[in-house]
């Protein structure tokens, strides 16, 4: 597999809308977003909810994703292969997340600590199970190192079993790239990878 991973600018937008809209999820994930979520916050994610019909929200969901990769609110890393999107995964400084998104969580901290947080991985059903997300999750965490970044968070959620729509990771993924568990909340577990030798 010839993969290529590159971080997200307003140059990849149109690489990242048809990853979103045209493989991500072809397998009936129960989710369906351009994983803006994360950086909206309640008050704007209730604005939009509000005054927006059910049968616009996508449309809407996809202009708030647009205008954040355009302002650099939305970071992460698109995964291609043979030049096409297949893969994706939200990583950000922790200062460009809100203090509490409108997901309820809160992966926020002042710019001056340099972290970056794992929040999301979407792969392409096909692509699953043959090392795209690992290979994301080194992309972010060498680049984070190469920035002057001291660490990367990732926040898995803590499961008997596998899941096949996992979008924060499985635990084992951020064990064998070499981050390690340093606290617990109700939702996930926290995971860290310091980065300064």
């Amino acid at each position: 597999m010839n993969l290529e991973i590159k971080p997200l600018t307003p140059e990849l937008a149109t690489d990242f809308f048809d990853f979103f809209e045209n493989r991500a999820f072809t397998d009936n994930s129960p989710y369906r977003c351009y994983c803006q979520m994360y950086q909206m916050t309640k008050e704007q994610a209730k604005i939009t909810s509000e005054s927006i019909p059910e049968e616009d929200l996508g449309r809407v969901a996809r202009k708030i994703a647009e205008e954040q990769i355009s302002s650099g609110v939305l970071r992460g890393y698109l995964a291609f292969v043979d030049g096409v999107a297949i893969g994706w995964c939200n990583a950000n400084d922790k200062a460009n997340y809100p203090v509490e998104s409108c997901t309820g969580d809160s992966f926020y901290a002042p710019a001056e600590k340099r972290e970056k947080a794992v929040v999301c991985f979407e792969i392409a059903p096909e692509y699953r199970g043959k090392g795209v997300a690992t290979a994301l999750l080194l992309r972010v965490t060498a680049d984070a190192k190469a920035e002057g970044y001291i660490a990367v968070e990732g926040f898995p959620v803590v499961r008997d079993e596998r899941f096949e729509w996992d979008y924060h990771g499985p635990v084992r993924l951020y064990e064998k790239t070499g981050f390690t568990k340093v606290a617990e909340t109700e939702k996930n577990v926290v995971m860290r990878k310091e980065l300064r030798s």
